[in-house]
């Protein structure tokens, strides 16, 4: 009977022991480890645990039965979102939205930024941020509020206006053809200035000699902004264009949610609003998950295609 070959020390695995400088810089800095308790768990329990939940969207779920008790049942849940002839309405729907949102904001945002930073009265450029800034701690219900005083048909003050100068009756909250600029607008009002701060912040860390460098050089405003201030601020448009790629499915569920009515659901109506009818309405929570993996997945994929594009054009994205 042949002997067992004794292993060679190359193929033998031996676990790398802790250093002891390793723990003693996790001492030293163990008040700032202790500072991240916290913040891990709250992503573990709120961010982490749920996703358990994703095993809903392949189940016949039932309420008392529970995510354990539910019987399985594979794929049909996409099977019935995919052939549910309003699935390409909601996703056109959504994309639109969305894609009109990205395209409308991200101008403004800059714009905002750079004017707020030419502005060299400090008290000035501190009123005028505070107020450009104030509409985004306001909610969807608020703001709405705000929208149905001036457009309400018959009582609405522009629309009272455009009636008593003998121009007709409107009735633009219930159009159609007006229903998605009226969200696009509403979404440059509120979050235009929040937006700018980030880019502020950006302009903020712009190198100054560069300015310096170009004053030299002869460089008037617009050489300097298109020379020096853009080119500084191009990763983080990059970055904000990027989360913003991936979030495209999201179209503001909460903003059309509020604005939505049913004369307009033809052109409003998108993937959010339709998985809180089956999953609050009709119960249907398992539709509505797979809705919501379905969404994660392709959320992953363009996150990932956007930022190797990024790369592609000479960006650094985001990792």
């Amino acid at each position: 009977m042949a002997e067992p070959v004794a292993a060679s020390k190359e193929n033998v695995s031996v676990p790398r022991p802790i250093r002891p400088h390793t723990l003693r810089s996790i001492y030293r800095n163990r008040w700032f480890y202790l500072m991240m308790v916290p913040g891990l768990v709250y992503y573990a329990l709120f961010h982490y645990a749920p996703m358990a939940g994703t095993l809903i969207a392949f189940q016949d779920y039932n309420l008392m039965k529970g995510i354990w008790g539910s019987p399985w049942i594979g794929a049909d849940n996409f099977k019935l979102i995919f052939d549910n002839p309003e699935f390409y309405q909601l996703m056109r729907n959504t994309l639109l939205i969305s894609v009109y949102k990205i395209i409308a904001s991200l101008l403004p945002e800059i714009i905002l930024a750079l004017l707020l930073n030419e502005i060299r009265v400090r008290w000035f450029k501190s009123l005028v941020q505070t107020i450009t800034y104030g509409p985004y701690f306001l909610s969807w219900v608020i703001v709405y509020g705000l929208v149905f005083s001036f457009l309400a048909p018959g009582s609405g003050l522009i629309s009272t206006f455009v009636r008593d100068s003998g121009w007709g009756q409107i009735d633009l909250m219930t159009s159609e053809n007006f229903f998605r600029p009226l969200l696009v607008m509403t979404e440059i009002w509120k979050n235009t200035g929040f937006g700018a701060i980030i880019y502020m912040a950006a302009l903020a860390s712009v190198n100054q000699e560069l300015y310096e460098a170009a004053v030299v050089d002869g460089a008037g405003r617009w050489r300097q902004l298109w020379h020096v201030t853009l080119p500084g601020i191009r990763d983080v448009f990059v970055l904000m264009l990027i989360l913003k790629i991936g979030g495209i499915l999201d179209a503001g569920f909460d903003q059309v949610f509020i604005f939505l009515n049913a004369r307009v659901y033809e052109v409003g109506d998108i993937v959010d609003t339709w998985v809180y009818r089956y999953g609050f309405e009709r119960l249907e929570f398992g539709v509505a998950a797979a809705m919501g993996v379905f969404k994660s997945v392709v959320g992953l994929v363009l996150v990932i295609g956007a930022n190797k594009l990024a790369k592609k054009v000479g960006g650094n994205g985001i990792w």
